[in-house]
């Protein structure tokens, strides 16, 4: 894991890796190696393995780390991982965007019949000066959120360093 392929601009960091090894050896291993680790917490599904902050240690802008292990072929795979927001956080994050987005597009189009039938378009013009605002306004919080959970974002990313200098 290249820090050069680690950039501060990606809203979700990614990374991934091609083994020597069959997919369900490498999947054991990290299962074996993880487990070992008492800081952190692990859930695996499948292929996926999804390790979390403690809970002492966990807030609202805690990352977390999702891996994938694909199988490449019999004697090779890939592991994919992914450093992010809880899903919780970054659903509600999508969904207040979205909303933003759809009221701009209803204001936009109720401004533009008032204007067509000569009734008064005020509110509908300020709510498509205040949208942007809001739209804003949300980027700022989660860059804010970003740099909360920066440090425990760097912790994990060192820790997956180790795991896989251990692979």
């Amino acid at each position: 894991m290249d820090d050069k392929l680690y950039n501060q601009i990606f809203l979700k960091p990614r990374f991934q890796m091609d083994f020597e090894m069959n997919a369900n050896n490498l999947l054991n291993k990290l299962k074996d190696y993880i487990r070992t680790e008492e800081r952190y917490k692990m859930k695996v599904v499948d292929q996926h393995i999804v390790i979390d902050i403690p809970e002492k240690d966990n807030h609202y802008w805690s990352p977390q780390l999702q891996i994938e292990v694909e199988e490449l072929t019999e004697n090779t795979s890939k592991l994919k991982g992914l450093f992010g927001p809880k899903p919780q956080v970054w659903t509600l994050f999508m969904f207040i965007h979205f909303a933003v987005a759809t009221a701009f597009l209803i204001f936009a189009i109720i401004a533009y019949s008032n204007w067509s039938l000569n009734k008064s378009y005020f509110f509908p013009v300020v709510m498509l000066i205040a949208l942007p605002i809001l739209w804003i306004l949300l980027y700022f919080i989660g860059s804010i959120g970003k740099s909360t959970g920066e440090k425990q974002m760097n912790e994990l990313k060192s820790f997956m360093k180790q795991v896989l200098k251990q692979l």
